[in-house]
Order: C-alpha cells, then sequence, then structure tokens
C-alpha cells in the first residue's frame, strides 16, 4: 500500500526466521498509524486543532478542499484522512483494534467483529468529499 513509516519500521526489526516481515504489536502499530503528518499540518494551517476527539472529524470535514487540485496530495492526504478516522475509533470506541489484511492495508476491528478499511474512506473523502469522516464514524458506531 506504500505506508512509508510501516516499512521503516519493518526495516529497523528485520524479517522473522521463516522469511516474513514482522508484525507491530497493537500499541506500537497504533501508534505508527495515528502520526497522519500531512492532515494534521493542513488541518494546523487551516485552523484545525485534531485532538483525536469525534469533533475534529467535524471539523476536517468542514475544510474547503484546496488540495483536491494536486492528485498526488490528494492521494496521500486521503491515507492520513482514513488512518485518523481510525486513530479517532480506536482511541474513542473501547475494545477497537488495528490489524494488517494481507496487502497490509490497516483495517479497523470493531468491538463486534466488523472490519474497517479506513484508508479506503479517506480516500473518498480526500478525493469526492464523501463519506464525510464525521458520518464514517457514526455510521461505524451504529450512532
Amino acid at each position: 500500500m506504500g505506508i512509508g513509516f510501516m516499512d521503516r519500521w519493518r526495516a529497523r526489526h528485520g524479517h522473522r526466521p521463516d522469511g516474513t516481515p514482522p508484525q507491530p504489536d497493537e500499541a506500537t502499530m497504533a501508534d505508527l498509524l495515528a502520526e497522519c503528518g500531512l492532515l494534521r499540518e493542513l488541518a494546523g494551517e487551516s485552523g484545525v486543532q485534531l485532538d483525536d476527539g469525534v469533533s475534529s472529524l467535524t471539523d476536517l470535514d468542514q475544510l474547503l478542499p484546496r488540495w483536491r487540485d494536486d492528485p498526488e496530495v490528494s492521494e496521500w492526504l486521503g491515507n492520513d484522512a482514513g488512518l485518523y478516522l481510525g486513530t479517532v475509533l480506536h482511541r474513542t470506541v473501547p475494545g477497537t483494534a488495528w490489524r494488517l489484511d494481507e496487502h497490509d492495508r490497516p483495517l479497523v476491528v470493531l468491538p463486534g467483529g466488523r472490519e474497517l478499511d479506513v484508508t479506503a474512506i479517506g480516500h473518498g473523502w480526500a478525493v469526492e468529499g464523501s463519506p464525510q469522516l464525521a458520518a464514517a464514524y457514526l455510521a461505524a458506531t451504529d450512532g
């Protein structure tokens, strides 16, 4: 998927004896996935404080989508937006966990076992403005 920080983490930790790449423990993965550097920078420049809370998703939804003029920025921002949505879910919904699928795509696993491809949701938000991040959160939590 091209999540560079995961590749760098793996490079520092080597391969397992059977030759497979290592998987970070869930807490380490949650910290890595919460970085969302480009999104946090863009939000900060726009006066939006990302505190990993639900209300910050609504604040992101209200940003003017100036990044849509640059497909490369939209691609990275889509990843970050999805990872941020996952971070908010992970930090606010007890029992939520991260896992990597067979293609190293990060998924959020909700307490009932439902899995969300948050980066796909983030890409939709970055490119089309839909679904809105706050609405995706509410749908995930049946709120």
